[in-house]
């Protein structure tokens, strides 16, 4: 893909899952890749695999020095690490605060350090990796899913504000992906993710065909668009489906994981 080639790149959670995937497309189209994890063994791993260079450490802070690393400039910011937090508003604040930093004020504060550059030169390209989540819901799981309303209510704010100005958004929303995270999604995930589950290379498929057509919308899953429209064409019957699925997780009599989560 001659637009990746010799661009520059940061991938954040990409220790494994998904931003791995993420990295190690990038890598073989040809660009420069930094590799972020907050597990240092991992980036390091991954970085190594790929010819990349690893830049560990909290998401949050990562681009002075992802952007040294890579010479100065960073082309493309892949906003991918997240955490999966259980539970409803017995979650504790503790819970809430992670999942807020981490699915959200992450791609803030990314998106707060890269743009005065970007929009310098009229060119940069933002890619969230949201969730079907953030589109729909999940159930059994309120913090995740209100954080990933808010990754995707930044990323759609980003396109609409600046593409005039040469800056390319994509919000990456997934079902299941073959993922540490999903293997700790617990009932809620067997019931609703892990039947249609995908391999973390499709998403980067998917993302990759999305940038072809210069799209927002980056759905590896694309039933989830059909889901999309009919929960905004009749909330009520929509809401009633849902909710027959929390009844049949209530009815299994398993719950979902109630702790700080786990990350992508």
């Amino acid at each position: 893909m001659e637009a990746v080639r010799d661009k520059t790149v940061v991938v954040t959670g990409a220790g494994g899952g998904i931003g791995a995937a993420l990295a190690r497309r990038f890598a073989a189209e040809g660009a420069r890749v930094a590799v972020n994890d907050l597990d240092a063994a991992k980036a390091e791993r991954t970085a190594r695999e790929l010819g990349a260079v690893a830049v560990p450490g909290d998401a949050s802070d990562v681009v002075p020095a992802a952007r040294e690393a890579l010479g100065g400039t960073v082309d493309i910011f892949c906003a991918n690490a997240g955490v999966g937090t259980g539970g409803g508003p017995e979650a504790p604040d503790a819970a809430w605060e992670l999942a807020w930093d981490v699915n959200v004020m992450a791609h803030v504060r990314a998106a707060r350090a890269l743009l005065p550059g970007w929009l310098e030169r009229g060119a940069g390209r933002f890619v969230s990796t949201v969730s079907a989540a953030g589109l729909l819901t999940m159930v059994g799981a309120a913090p995740y899913s209100v954080t990933k309303h808010g990754a995707y209510a930044f990323a759609e704010w980003l396109s609409l504000t600046y593409r005039h100005r040469g800056i390319a958004v994509h919000a990456i929303c997934p079902q299941g992906v073959r993922t540490d995270m999903l293997a700790g999604t617990g009932a809620a995930g067997e019931l609703v993710l892990t039947p249609t589950a995908i391999e973390p290379a499709a998403v980067a498929d998917a993302l990759f065909a999305a940038m072809a057509e210069e799209r927002f919308l980056v759905l590896p899953h694309p039933e989830v668009g059909d889901y999309y429209t009919a929960r905004a064409a009749d909330t009520e019957r929509w809401l009633g489906g849902m909710n027959h699925l929390q009844r049949k997780l209530e009815q299994s009599g398993s719950r979902t994981p109630q702790a700080e989560g786990t990350p992508r």
